[in-house]
């Protein structure tokens, strides 16, 4: 079954081909022709990862999966949540998405946050909905060079490391996305 994985990072589409197998066939965005800039528009990370799903699905035809994800902090009743990559403006700018975060924490001792990942998988029509969630802190301040987003300001529990000191590897073991990621193969393998 091909089965279309809303993305164009390579390496995340070769990773989970090398997770399903022959059994499926993941095709990128720029597979089929999917050029334009998929909406998000949504409130929630399950509507913009269904709403980028059934977007693929309805207008090409193929069995789909999408994803959203979020900072949500405990402080600041879950923001920046679903805004989390235009949190400082529509120019998505990590640096300054991750100086409000801490601009809006400095008197703040409360720094409980979490990742979540929202995996919405359509086949022939009908969606299925997969979460991860990985619990944590935000730092002080930047700790790390690796990773993206808000990875140098978020240390998870149980670790000494924010994710943007940890190596890929062990970042993807325990991460929001790793998590849903999982749930997602367990399920396709069952297809």
């Amino acid at each position: 079954m091909e089965l279309v994985f809303a993305t164009n990072n390579k390496h995340k589409l070769e990773e989970l081909q090398a997770i399903l197998g022959d059994h499926f066939k993941l095709l990128s965005l720029d597979d089929i022709g999917c050029l334009e800039e998929i909406p998000e528009e949504q409130p929630t990370l399950e509507g913009n990862a269904s709403q980028k799903a059934f977007h693929v699905y309805q207008k090409y035809g193929y069995s789909c999966f999408a994803d959203d994800t979020g900072l949500e902090i405990e402080a600041l009743n879950g923001e920046p949540g679903v805004f989390s990559a235009r949190y400082a403006g529509e120019d998505k700018n990590p640096e300054a998405n991750m100086a409000k975060v801490l601009h809006k924490l400095t008197k703040i001792k409360n720094r409980k946050a979490r990742f979540r990942t929202v995996i919405s998988l359509i086949i022939n029509g009908d969606e299925k909905q997969f979460e991860g969630i990985v619990d944590g802190e935000i730092l002080e301040k930047k700790q790390g060079r690796a990773g993206f987003g808000y990875d140098p300001i978020f240390k998870p529990v149980g670790y000494d490391l924010s994710f943007a000191e940890m190596d890929m590897e062990e970042k993807n073991r325990i991460s929001h996305r790793g998590r849903a990621v999982e749930k997602l193969v367990k399920y396709l393998q069952t297809k």
